[in-house]
């Protein structure tokens, strides 16, 4: 594979439907579009949680990247991963319950993979963020009065660290601080580069 050094700059797509990865991505100031990849994010059989975000990630990238090949499209994805069982999105009360209820007192690792692909370069490649957090011994009130109050069904581990979430942690260990939040920057800045965009020029 190689780098798209070409004076060129590219059209640059985000492919998600995540409102959150959208606002992170405007932080870099870059022009972008969006467009949802619209694929199936179930896990394979014996599929682990870390192979399973870096696989969904470059799917959804390269999904979009089939119907635009001579742009870069950002893919990114993002599974909790508890002792190996990952937990995805609630989608409901009762879901995001039992959730917050298995992690109470636990360690959960926030996997957060990104992925940067060109069709017409031939560019792709994909890394993985990390994110070690410890929930608090949390009271089933708790629970309850958070999810009432923030409502975060759509989010990995039914929990929004960047509001009212932050108060069910103990603990957040990560090397890059906007991977919990759904798109790790610092890593998206560096497969950028290596595509031929430069953020700061």
């Amino acid at each position: 594979m190689r780098s798209d050094r070409s004076p060129i700059r590219r059209t640059l797509i985000l492919g998600s439907s995540s409102r959150y990865r959208r606002e992170l991505l405007q932080r870099l100031g870059l022009p972008f579009t969006v467009e949802s990849p619209d694929l199936d994010e179930s896990q394979l059989p014996g599929e682990v949680p870390r192979d399973l975000a870096l696989r969904l990630a470059l799917a959804k990238a390269h999904a979009v990247a089939a119907r635009h090949p001579q742009s870069l499209v950002i893919g990114s994805d993002q599974v909790a991963d508890l002792a190996g069982t990952p937990l995805g999105k609630p989608g409901t009360h009762e879901k995001a319950t039992a959730q917050l209820r298995r992690m109470r007192g636990q360690e959960v690792v926030f996997q957060t993979a990104v992925a940067v692909v060109c069709h017409e370069t031939g560019f792709a490649q994909a890394e993985l963020a990390a994110v070690r957090v410890r929930f608090r011994d949390l009271s089933d009130g708790e629970i309850e009065h958070y999810l009432r109050t923030e409502q975060p069904y759509d989010c990995a581990g039914s929990a929004k660290s960047e509001g009212l979430g932050i108060a069910l942690l103990a603990s957040i260990d990560n090397d890059d601080p906007t991977a919990l939040i759904g798109l790790p920057l610092i890593r998206t800045v560096s497969l950028l580069r290596a595509a031929g965009l430069e953020v700061l020029a």
